[in-house]
């Protein structure tokens, strides 16, 4: 654990906190405030996409994407934040999702521009892994870039596949236990079960089942928050004024912790909303679209979502209930900053507090709430991590996926490992203690976000002609089609087969969708 801890240290640096929040204002002065201007135009085209044999709507891509941005970090994460990096710890969490919101955009478009056609099963992949490889694939940089985009592909494979389901399970299992009693390892048993039943359907059951599951328990567990907020509406104005102050230091309490503050609003923002970590363009790319700015404004309203609305939620539940403690220190071990008093002894950073908190609101409902909450959010962050997995497992295997091992196709072997990889990690991570499932979750995170930031920042220009592109087409009246050709944006071959005057893809001559 000291080792983890100290590789964990080393990559969430403040080198890299910095990192991620001077991208995310460059992005955001080179596209004019994209994440500001265009929100009217990210709502409409939440609401209203194509889908295809090939690739899903653009509202299933956007529920895959919140699939693996909304769980455990959006409850436990939240708390975690707080108790070690103190109340200002929110708003630099909100700061990392208005930053990160450009920085999804640029991740996500370039995800759609490179995406291709698994050779298997006829569907879109895509991510860091193709764009890095197709994006400057006719210049020197091309050998260099490939070797760099397989390099994050394995990285993302380990993470996904074994490094972060531990952290979802965790505190599905933590919750559970706190609230019926159920054996961890018994929750485990279950969860590979039904984890088992999805993964092995592909992306169209990942996709229906996220787009029914999400939205639901996002909407109903927002209210939920925001009813209990509203049952202690006296406690708000000292609690954002608690929130700004210690964000800056000026608060005595936590003045001492401000690096802490800015450090865990980072660090459980990226991990929550994804912004920056190259996870969103995976589902991003499986979308169906006429443009690729269409799904990169899609899934900065994701971050939206996810930090804004759910983050936000917790972090207003527990700190108006005053379900919290602050440490100093990066553990529990720590001297205690601040106790309101509300939650007992000795209980565990994590789900706990907003179990707590909704009980001082439904009494003897909150631990239940809270569990059920953490059931439908960590399953579907499971099935996005494994999509996520697969998706790079086939860049690895590339056209060897074909391949022909013991009568089976090499990829379809590889991906019956990877599921039973997957499924183990989950079992492993419910009875694995909060502490080991954390930090094995921050090193997958941060590996993923070190590779795609750097990736994101050499390769932005196409995402950039593609959104001048889609907003000069609008400004003519028209619903834009995209077409590299013109634009000078190389590589992005799957678009380069489509009819700029129709959209859809030339098949022998004629069209197809």
């Amino acid at each position: 654990m000291d080792l983890l801890g100290s590789i964990s240290n080393v990559i969430w640096s403040n080198v890299f906190v910095y990192l991620c929040l001077g991208t995310g204002l460059y992005f955001s002065l080179r596209s004019r405030f994209v994440q500001l201007r265009q929100v009217p135009e990210m709502v409409r085209l939440m609401i209203k996409g194509e889908k295809s044999p090939s690739g899903v709507s653009s509202f299933q891509a956007l529920t895959i994407s919140l699939a693996g941005r909304v769980g455990t970090g959006n409850i436990a994460g939240v708390a975690t934040a707080i108790a070690f990096g103190g109340p200002g710890a929110l708003f630099w969490m909100w700061v990392m999702a208005f930053l990160g919101a450009s920085t999804s955009f640029v991740e996500c478009t370039l995800g759609q521009i490179y995406k291709t056609r698994d050779p298997l099963t006829g569907e879109y992949r895509g991510g860091p892994a193709y764009y890095l490889s197709r994006a400057y694939r006719h210049t020197r940089a091309a050998p260099a870039l490939k070797v760099y985009g397989l390099i994050f592909a394995i990285v993302t494979v380990i993470a996904m596949g074994t490094l972060l389901p531990g952290v979802q399970s965790n505190s599905m299992a933590m919750a559970m236990h706190n609230a019926w009693q159920i054996p961890t390892w018994a929750v485990g048993a279950g969860l590979i079960i039904v984890l088992a039943f999805i993964i092995i359907g592909g992306i169209k059951r990942i996709a229906n089942f996220a787009s029914v599951v999400v939205p639901f328990m996002a909407v109903l567990y927002i209210i939920a928050a925001l009813v209990a907020v509203f049952v202690n509406a006296d406690a708000i104005p000292g609690v954002i004024s608690l929130i700004i102050s210690s964000a800056f230091g000026a608060d005595a309490a936590f003045g001492a912790i401000i690096g802490s503050a800015v450090l865990w609003g980072v660090k459980r923002g990226i991990y929550s909303n994804e912004a920056g970590q190259g996870s969103g363009p995976h589902a991003a790319a499986a979308a169906e679209v006429s443009h690729p700015a269409k799904q990169g404004l899609v899934q900065s309203f994701a971050v939206y979502i996810d930090t804004l609305l759910v983050c936000s939620a917790t972090g207003f539940l527990i700190l108006s209930t005053g379900a919290y403690r602050v440490f100093e220190g990066e553990s529990a071990d720590g001297a205690v900053l601040a106790d309101p008093g509300v939650l007992d002894a000795g209980v565990e950073v994590g789900p706990t507090y907003s179990q707590a908190a909704f009980d001082t609101v439904f009494t003897g409902a909150g631990a239940t709430f809270i569990a059920i909450s953490l059931l439908f959010f960590c399953l579907t962050t499971l099935i996005a991590y494994y999509y996520m997995a697969e998706t790079n497992l086939r860049y690895v295997l590339g056209t060897a996926a074909k391949r022909v091992v013991a009568g089976i196709p090499l990829g379809a072997l590889a991906t019956r490992i990877l599921q039973a990889a997957a499924l183990a990690a989950a079992f492993i991570g419910c009875v694995s203690t909060a502490e080991e499932a954390w930090i094995a979750g921050d090193i997958g995170v941060g590996l993923m976000a070190w590779l795609n930031v750097v990736g994101i920042l050499l390769l932005q220009g196409p995402a950039f002609k593609a959104l001048r592109d889609y907003e000069r087409q609008k400004r003519d009246g028209l619903d834009p089609l995209f077409d590299p050709v013109p634009l000078g944006i190389v590589g992005a071959d799957l678009w380069e087969t489509r009819d700029p005057e129709t959209g859809m893809e030339r098949v022998s001559g004629a069209t197809a969708p």
